[in-house]
């Protein structure tokens, strides 16, 4: 009897015995992320395409539940064709957001999350150089700009400290004189620091 409940509990043991993960997304856990990617269609160096692309740099603190807070910077540039060349649209924007998870598995492995932010930066159309090559004179100011995004973000974890990012973001800004809403789709990596 003694041997058969030995064997028994060694069984249960080995059964529900699983992989065990490391605690992931607690509250106060903080992490830098760096992104990048493309701005309103795929980036080409030709002339006549009108895409950009942009790099930011943020710091992530998860709150309750997965949910976290996002603070960081953002460098945006953008391309608009002018007979033979292109003229470069730039914007330097500060963001603050909270993004609330909305599908995660169990292990929390996989986070999908959705956030929004509030933007404010500069906004410097062909920096600042107003003449053209050929004597035309650019209309477009240079301006302060405010407004938000809307992100939906994928994290994947790769390690216990190390995250790998998918993101898809709409920025709506105004006080610039070149548009409001600008696309954005990249990837980036956060690495977990406490």
């Amino acid at each position: 009897m003694k041997r058969l409940t030995i064997i028994l509990t060694l069984a249960l043991c080995f059964a529900f015995s699983g992989r065990a993960y490391a605690q992931r997304c607690l509250p106060g856990m903080q992490g830098i992320q760096v992104t990048g990617g493309m701005v309103d269609g795929i980036y080409s160096s030709e002339t006549k395409h009108e895409t950009g692309y942009y790099a930011g740099v943020a710091m992530a603190t998860y709150a309750k539940n997965g949910n976290k807070w996002i603070f960081g910077a953002e460098f945006m540039e953008r391309y608009y064709p002018y007979r033979e060349t292109r003229l470069p649209l730039t914007q330097f924007t500060a963001e603050g957001g909270y993004y609330l998870k909305i599908l995660s598995d169990p292990s929390k492995t996989i986070l999908l999350s959705l956030g929004g932010s509030a933007l404010a930066g500069y906004e410097t159309s062909n920096w600042g150089e107003k003449t053209l090559y050929d004597g035309s004179t650019l209309k477009n100011k240079d301006a302060f700009i405010y407004g938000g995004a809307i992100t939906l973000e994928l994290e994947t974890y790769l390690s216990d400290r190390v995250v790998f990012l998918m993101t898809g973001r709409q920025r709506v800004l105004w006080g610039n004189s070149t548009g409001h809403f600008h696309t954005q789709f990249g990837i980036g990596l956060k690495f977990i620091i406490n």
